[in-house]
């Protein structure tokens, strides 16, 4: 006969940050590696995961458009239902746990349920991707106010973003690659410019990054020529013009092949 633990495991959940396994944070990396069971997104890269000993349970609840290996509502369950047995979970996500990664909603659930949840923020998708392009977000000759919006969300030509792109602003885009074409609409039905640059950048901070380069309005054709896969970011202002910083960067990269 099972019995019921009188005192819950801990859920934490863990920020993976956009890829490579050297940006996890100090305490992100000590719970992978000691972790009894991760429950992990299909975003995470597999070097993360490689981290953990051997035996730890690995639990794949990867997210892709339209098709879900479970329902939020069931990860909710699972993560809750594992501690109430008196496991510790590490939900491990990629990014911050915060930011578009319904970490919230998790968080929430545990609580509901009596178990103990703590966070443990990462480097955000947004702030990787820029930082592994050499491109700053913010800048004092051309940005000084940068807004986080979902690409990929339900209603989404009625929502108002109106002000959060042009002159002195960046707009950092995610799941965006799905809804670029309605993206570009919006934001060009709402006065931002169709020539202001626009930057995809694809698998960030892992061997296979890419940063693509158009305007808002060849943003579309650009992911579809390119066939740009997620993960992705989508920054568009005066920050996606390459810069100075970037260019540099490149010529380092050349010298060192």
């Amino acid at each position: 006969m099972n019995t019921i633990p009188s005192t819950p495991g801990t859920v934490w959940l863990v920020g993976a940050g956009p890829g490579d396994p050297d940006l996890l944070t100090l305490r992100a990396a000590r719970l992978v590696m000691n972790a009894q069971l991760i429950v992990h997104d299909g975003l995470v890269d597999p070097a993360i995961l490689a981290l953990a000993r051997p035996g730890t349970q690995l639990i794949s609840v990867a997210k892709q458009r339209s098709r879900h290996t479970l329902q939020q509502d069931e990860i909710n369950a699972l993560l809750v239902r594992e501690a109430l047995a008196g496991r510790n979970v590490v939900r491990l996500k990629g990014g911050d746990p915060f930011i578009f990664g319904r970490g919230g909603e998790e968080a929430e659930a545990c609580r509901a349920a009596g178990v103990p949840v703590e966070v443990v923020p990462g480097i955000s998708a947004a702030i990787g991707a820029a930082a592994a392009a050499g491109m700053p977000l913010t800048h004092r000759s051309h940005a000084s106010i940068v807004s986080f919006v979902a690409g990929q969300c339900k209603g989404l030509s009625d929502q108002n973003w109106t002000g959060l792109a042009g002159k002195g602003r960046t707009l950092v885009i995610y799941m965006g690659l799905a809804t670029s074409e309605a993206i570009a609409e919006k934001l060009i039905a709402d006065g931002l410019a169709p020539e202001i640059p626009v930057a995809v950048i694809e698998n960030a901070t892992r061997p296979q990054m890419r940063v693509l380069r158009s305007s808002l309005a060849g943003m579309p054709a650009l992911v579809a020529t390119h066939q740009v896969k997620s993960p992705a970011i989508i920054v568009i202002g005066e920050a996606a013009g390459e810069s100075k910083t970037e260019s540099l960067r490149a010529l380092a990269l050349e010298g060192m092949q």
